[in-house]
């Protein structure tokens, strides 16, 4: 696909908490029970919701000040209870199933750029079906190697590139500072989700606001 006025992004990028899917109940509840577990106090709900979309692993150890070991042991257990049962306890945004399957009738190639492992992110989108509109998922590894917005950004477009796909003009959908700062690490501009986990002032830096999904359409298809 060619770069045009009337198609301003060679492919797209999204974010999935907060922009794809609604997973916060799934993700305070295995983080409740997560700190419940390994004897951490638990934060107050405004401290949780803010856990959600950045990588976990700066969770444990910036916001929540856990060592190594402590957040190692964390992790596991986060795993186990995310996995089996707070993966699927979240709602697909109303609308974003037909941005992705429009974007791919319309050929343009689509990767997620998320923080969550691909494990969880994998079942989560065959959960909803979408799978068949995304070309490629790209999230945290899942050994959390890789789990910082902007490599997982860079893994994104390499992966894009290697399937020969056009990435000279890409974009990113999301809903939090740390998509718009991954992003913007490899020039690459943010659409910011106002129906995500973010607050206005997190939209600082971004190309555009959409305040529902189906808001991206005009913004990511001018034309159409």
């Amino acid at each position: 696909m060619t770069n045009s006025p009337e198609r301003p992004f060679t492919t797209v990028l999204f974010d999935l908490d907060g922009t794809i899917s609604d997973s916060a109940p799934g993700i305070l509840e295995s983080l409740t029970h997560t700190f419940q577990q390994v004897g951490v106090p638990v934060p107050d709900q405004a401290t949780l919701m803010s856990f959600v979309g950045p990588p976990i692993l700066d969770t444990f150890r910036i916001a929540m000040g856990m060592d190594d070991e402590l957040t190692e042991r964390t992790l596991a257990v986060y795993r186990e209870h995310y996995l089996s049962h707070g993966a699927l306890d979240s709602l697909m945004y109303p609308g974003i199933d037909v941005v992705l399957h429009t974007l791919h009738e319309a050929g343009v190639p689509i990767s997620t750029a998320t923080s969550k492992p691909e494990t969880p992110a994998t079942y989560i989108l065959e959960h909803y079906g979408l799978t068949g509109d995304i070309d490629i998922i790209t999230g945290a590894s899942d050994d959390e190697v890789r789990s910082a917005k902007a490599d997982v950004v860079e893994e994104a477009l390499r992966r894009l590139r290697a399937r020969g796909f056009d990435v000279s003009h890409p974009v990113l959908v999301g809903d939090r500072l740390h998509d718009v700062e991954g992003a913007a690490a490899h020039g690459v501009p943010t659409i910011f989700a106002e129906w995500g986990y973010g607050s206005p002032a997190e939209a600082q830096g971004t190309i555009a606001q959409a305040a529902t999904p189906l808001d991206l359409l005009p913004i990511l298809l001018p034309s159409a």
